[in-house]
């Protein structure tokens, strides 16, 4: 999945195009109950190629930080999170410094830029966006996103911008891990050499290791890695300023995606924050399961659960890891109260196993691979046909479908179609008729007697011929 990012000055009209396109239903989003709703970014489809947009926050001033270094930030972090950026300027104010200093850092990049020009909201006015020539980036594109203006060309531009896409290929039994954070924003990247995939076994296990800065992430790498090492070597990865580690462990092969943390600085603004979640986009994409890794002391934050979201949504394997647990005072209770609360604000995935670890002093790190073959398998297990049939003609009987203006759902066959994740197609009369509420009424029946740990599922219905 490529991964288009809209940047320019606050104002500018950058989620008024994001919203757009997505009330458009151009957008292929679902918003799942539980999942926050201010995203930021949308999966977009426009002839049949498939990209990720992502809104980004305003280009601003002010305090301690010049002007140059704010560009600066804001360029190179767009630059290393995105393979296509939108660089969006106001029509009706014209060229401005700001507009200047982004454009001179753009131009140096090695990265694909679209320069366009909002806020034309009638056609005669588009011959105003010439003056943005001199910004050097090529021909700029007179749009309107308030009015919905000349879309069709923009999304024509961006497909015909994009690289052509190109797939790593893993071993099926390799369990992929994602580790996420903050990355440091002081490094430029528009002189690095174009990347190269690499290609694993199948037998090789991609985990993605998750996390804001501070709550011990690298700590919690090198501990896993440190202890009883076989075969250990670092491999460039894909992102920026990510490397993938390949291991072994216990006739087991893993390989560790470990992506530099964008840290909060006391002069860096919110808005830099976003490019965070961007850079763990890609890690969760790579990965096959997640390690969420939360500080005991602080607990599950807004931005975590964007993360969290996004890994459910894309059918990840995912472990919500609970670092610093040595800091915390407890007695029997307070990892089972712990858990519990961290569930309540992740209901959405609450199927993820909660483990408390401590990467200071080693605690309970070295059962997080069990734990992840444990959910590798979870997510490739499949149920036969006949078991599913017997189990929801059991669950409708017991608590029938809802019915609709006099219209009741009917299920007359169910089959699981896939894994990873685990995916289930259910043969109906109206696939309308088949309600959330009632859905997840199936799944939590499914999963009362198939647990899939660490996985989440997918039930869709189709009209049954």
């Amino acid at each position: 999945m490529s991964y288009v990012a809209i940047v320019g000055r606050p104002n500018v009209g950058k989620s008024t195009l994001f919203n757009y396109l997505v009330g458009q239903r151009i957008s292929i989003v679902e918003d799942s109950p539980g999942v926050t709703r201010d995203r930021i970014y949308a999966d977009v489809e426009w002839l049949g190629k498939r990209f990720t947009l992502i809104d980004t926050g305003g280009i601003t001033f002010g305090g301690e930080d010049t002007l140059f270094h704010q560009m600066r930030y804001q360029a190179e972090l767009a630059v290393e999170a995105a393979d296509l950026i939108i660089f969006m300027v106001d029509g009706r104010q014209g060229v401005t410094t700001a507009d200047r200093e982004v454009g001179q850092l753009l131009r140096n990049t090695k990265k694909p830029v679209l320069l366009v020009v909002n806020k034309l909201d009638v056609p005669n006015l588009f011959p105003h966006a010439i003056d943005f020539f001199t910004l050097g980036l090529g021909d700029p594109l007179p749009i309107s996103a308030a009015n919905g203006l000349n879309l069709g060309d923009f999304l024509d531009a961006i497909v015909s911008a994009l690289p052509p896409e190109e797939e790593t290929v893993y071993g099926t039994d390799v369990v992929k891990i994602a580790v996420m954070g903050r990355p440091n924003v002081g490094k430029s990247v528009s002189a690095l050499p174009p990347e190269e995939e690499t290609v694993y076994g199948t037998d090789v296990v991609k985990i993605a290791v998750m996390g804001r800065p501070n709550v011990g992430k690298s700590s919690l790498v090198n501990s896993i890695l440190g202890e009883n090492r076989v075969i250990v070597s670092d491999i460039p990865g894909t992102t920026r300023d990510a490397i993938d580690t390949y291991f072994e462990r216990n006739n087991h092969k893993y390989v560790i995606i470990d992506t530099a943390g964008l840290r909060r600085k006391s002069k860096v603004r919110e808005d830099l924050e976003r490019y965070s979640v961007v850079r763990s986009l890609r890690a969760v994409d790579k990965a096959n399961i997640c390690l969420m890794v939360v500080d005991a002391t602080e607990g599950i934050l807004e931005q975590d659960k964007k993360i969290i979201g996004y890994a459910h949504e894309r059918g990840k394997g995912l472990i919500y890891v609970v670092n610093k647990w040595d800091l915390i005072e407890k007695d029997d209770k307070t990892a089972d109260r712990f858990a519990k609360n961290l569930k309540a604000e992740l209901l959405f995935a609450d199927y993820a196993p909660v483990i408390f670890v401590s990467a200071k002093t080693g605690q309970r790190v070295q059962k997080i691979l069990e734990l992840v073959n444990a959910v590798r398998v979870e997510q490739r297990k499949r149920v036969t046909t006949s078991a599913l049939m017997e189990l929801i003609l059991e669950s409708t009987l017991v608590t029938p479908p809802p019915s609709e203006r006099g219209k009741r759902l009917k299920i007359g066959f169910v089959t699981q179609t896939s894994v990873e994740p685990p995916t289930f197609l259910l043969f109906v009369n109206d696939p309308e008729l088949l309600h959330f509420s009632y859905k997840r009424f199936l799944e939590n029946r499914l999963r009362a007697v198939y647990p899939f740990v660490g996985t989440p599922i997918v039930l869709t219905a189709k009209k049954k011929e």
